[in-house]
């Protein structure tokens, strides 16, 4: 067991456990037949093991019993975008990719409804939250941007169906984006206020998420961050993601200045600031985020997907900037996959500064569990009494992870291990996924029907690309 707790981030129990009550986790620690005896005294036939087949016998298993993995940046959008625009810049990309899928599914919803039975929007967010649930990510922040925006309501149902829990970061952008999905301030503000109407549960919550700094002007970024001060939220943004863009921004959209120091400059950074990329830093930039408190979201799936470069990691945490690794969208990092996008983050800060010694095991798996959980101010992503019942059981029966013992699991989970290990998910003390099968969503869709709907509409929507007109007008893609 690894309950990788802020303290001891290093600690590794031979054989452990975990007793849940609701949502909440009771007891963490060392495992003796004396506490299995006890367990089953004391909660009888209430007392669901997992992994336990028959004889009320608590079983060993040949796993690792860890934090469930904490997602700070996503767009559930992406899932059926995999293989589409490949090969090119972000914001070409957006305009070849995201905006021509997100403005199908927006303007062809009721044909879409009629050949889906259920809302195009739906059928995709249902498909991200499967997806996050296979890889073991049972919390997330999405960036819910472009035609997206419309769809709230969606996204609301996927997350509360599936068992998870999300802050919804709504976007919005009022200068050099697609034409027909710009916004006025009172328009940001009304949908946000409309949208905090719907919330339905704990496990679902409500940010203003505009979309990138340069598609953004002061006019809607103030009042959209006023609106979080006064709510007490987050605020999520995209920032100095793509090269081309971010010069181009110093160059004619705030001359002089970085993303960062523009956001500096109307004051929207503080301890709630969550900036999604931020890889071409300024001079500087680091020294403005470890002063204001903002939060960074690496996402090195996407980031070399798309040429974009990586971020000065290393240069960020020495400075007490908090970072957590994540996948992002689908559609740029091909899955949500988070120990890969741990391994790349470290394979390519080892190599970028010639130096073996950085960012060891120890370090990147809280990069996934407690640091995003602190960023999005969720109680989980550490195995203790009080913690939110979060958790995975990873298989140690596949080839790749043998041989594992007490010593090694760390350095294999994060160096050995493809993604295909996560036996058992567990949210808020709800099985998720148990023998490497996702259960059905609450609301009884089965993953076989969620999948079949997709590939569905991704067969439709490639049809349609055949014939559909090129798109063009985000940021330096003009």
């Amino acid at each position: 067991m690894l309950p990788l707790t802020t303290t001891n981030p290093n600690e590794r129990i031979q054989d452990g456990y975990v007793l849940s009550e609701g949502e909440t986790i009771k007891e963490v620690g060392a495992y003796s037949a004396d506490i299995g005896k006890r367990l089953l005294e004391t909660y009888g036939e209430s007392l669901y093991v997992v992994g336990q087949t028959e004889n009320n016998v608590i079983p060993m298993l040949n796993s690792v019993l860890m934090p469930a993995f904490v997602k700070a940046h996503g767009h559930d959008h992406e899932q059926p975008l995999i293989g589409i625009a490949k090969d090119e810049p972000l914001t070409a990309w957006l305009d070849h990719a995201v905006n021509p899928f997100t403005g199908y599914i927006n303007n062809y919803y009721d044909t879409l409804c009629d050949a889906l039975g259920a809302p195009p929007q739906l059928v995709t967010y249902r498909m991200a939250r499967l997806c996050d649930i296979h890889y073991g990510i049972t919390t997330s922040m999405v960036h819910h941007c472009n035609y997206n925006k419309y769809h709230v309501k969606e996204i609301i149902q996927a997350n509360e169906s599936a068992g998870t829990t999300m802050i919804v970061a709504i976007g919005g952008q009022d200068r050099f984006y697609v034409e027909d999905i710009l916004d006025t301030p009172e328009e940001a503000i009304k949908r946000l206020d409309e949208a905090v109407k719907l919330e339905k549960s704990e496990r679902t919550m409500i940010c203003p998420g505009p979309d990138q700094l340069f598609s953004n002007s002061r006019k809607v970024l103030v009042p959209l961050k006023a609106w979080a001060r006064e709510h007490n939220t987050l605020f999520h943004i995209h920032s100095s993601e793509e090269p081309k863009t971010t010069e181009w921004f110093k160059a004619e959209i705030e001359p002089g200045m970085t993303p960062v120091e523009f956001a500096q400059s109307i004051d929207i950074l503080d301890e709630d600031s969550v900036l999604a990329h931020q890889v071409n830093c300024g001079p500087n930039d680091i020294e403005i985020l470890a002063k204001t408190g903002t939060k960074i979201a690496h996402n090195p799936l996407a980031n070399t997907i798309l040429g974009s470069g990586m971020p000065p990691v290393i240069e960020m945490m020495k400075a007490g900037v908090p970072v957590a690794i994540s996948t992002d969208g689908s559609g740029s990092a091909d899955n949500q996959n988070i120990i890969a996008a741990a391994r790349l983050a470290s394979q390519y800060q080892k190599a970028f500064h010639k130096d073996a010694t950085l960012l060891k095991s120890h370090e990147l798996l809280p990069m996934i569990t407690s640091v995003p959980a602190n960023i999005l101010k969720q109680n989980q992503g550490e195995l203790k009494p009080g913690k939110q019942a979060d958790l995975v059981v990873l298989s140690l029966n596949n080839p790749n992870m043998t041989p594992t013992r007490i010593d090694n699991v760390m350095e294999n989970i994060i160096w050995a291990a493809d993604g295909s290990e996560i036996d058992t998910v567990v949210a808020r003390g709800r099985i998720l996924k148990e023998a490497g099968v996702v259960q059905d969503f609450i609301d009884g869709t089965t993953p076989s029907k969620i999948m079949s709907d997709v590939q569905k509409l991704s067969e439709l929507y490639a049809e349609h690309r055949k014939t559909a007109p090129e798109m063009k007008g985000t940021g330096v893609h003009q």
